[in-house]
């Protein structure tokens, strides 16, 4: 049977039929396998510098860059309503709109005086609220140099990068904690102040709700992210360690021309 075969490709050499026969002879080769077809075309991140992009070290810094975001867009809601029912601009901030008015309710002398307490509130929690948005945006540019220098495959070529990298993460993480602590601990002193109470005492008794000494959810979801962000870089830190060992083993083995 294969000999008929191959006769009559023979008989058929230099006519239409001769591409047939070579792609049926060459499927027939034993370990050839199927032939090359769109599930076998590379994915988007199958390219060799886009596979830095599916490891654990680049999740977790993927992961931290996403954090650092939220924490920076957390932070941006709460500096904006710092200035609470006056608010910080002339024309007053949502309350304004809400009620008609900057000082519906607060005329003469109490309305000077809302006014007086609600630019010493947001003196007391605007730097807070800027030192967040500050800390948000610098975790944010960390991360993402982190993945640039992994995408262009610095650490293959200067293992001791990766060494630099643990200890920046290790850093960063006990750095967070620091910050964390610190955030909270001014929060609650600002709405501990007696500039707070008294604000809060004079807008309800006119009827107006949401002038409470509490901390506001965007503030609570900022530091739930920092402690999330804290995991995420130690995880970084570890895994930097553990890449180190795979590089130094590999590049002990120079038959080997694999790159990880």
């Amino acid at each position: 049977m294969r000999n008929t075969s191959t006769q009559s490709c023979s008989a058929a050499k230099g006519g239409p039929v001769e591409t047939n026969c070579r792609s049926v002879s060459n499927s027939a080769v034993p370990g050839a396998g199927p032939p090359r077809g769109r599930a076998d075309t590379p994915g988007l991140l199958e390219c060799r510098r886009c596979r830095y992009l599916r490891t654990g070290r680049a999740c977790c810094q993927l992961v931290g860059a996403l954090l650092a975001a939220l924490i920076l867009v957390c932070s941006s809601v709460s500096y904006g309503s710092a200035g609470g029912y006056t608010g910080v601009p002339d024309q007053g901030s949502i309350y304004y709109y809400m009620y008609g008015g900057a000082y519906s309710g607060l005329s003469g002398a109490e309305g000077e005086k809302a006014q007086q307490l609600d630019r010493r509130f947001t003196q007391l929690k605007v730097p807070i609220a800027r030192a967040a948005m500050a800390v948000g945006g610098a975790l944010m540019v960390f991360s993402s140099a982190l993945i640039v220098v992994g995408v262009v495959r610095l650490p293959w070529r200067f293992p001791a990068l990766l060494i630099v990298e643990c200890i920046l993460d290790a850093v960063v993480a006990v750095g967070l904690l620091f910050a964390l602590y610190y955030f909270f601990h001014h929060l609650l002193g600002v709405y501990d102040s007696s500039v707070c109470k008294e604000r809060a005492q004079l807008y309800q008794s006119k009827g107006y709700r949401g002038f409470s000494c509490s901390m506001h959810g965007a503030e609570i979801a900022a530091g739930l992210l920092g402690c999330a962000a804290v995991v995420a870089f130690l995880l970084g830190a570890g895994l930097a360690i553990r890449g180190y060992r795979i590089v130094h083993k590999l590049k002990q083995k120079p038959e080997h021309a694999y790159e990880p």
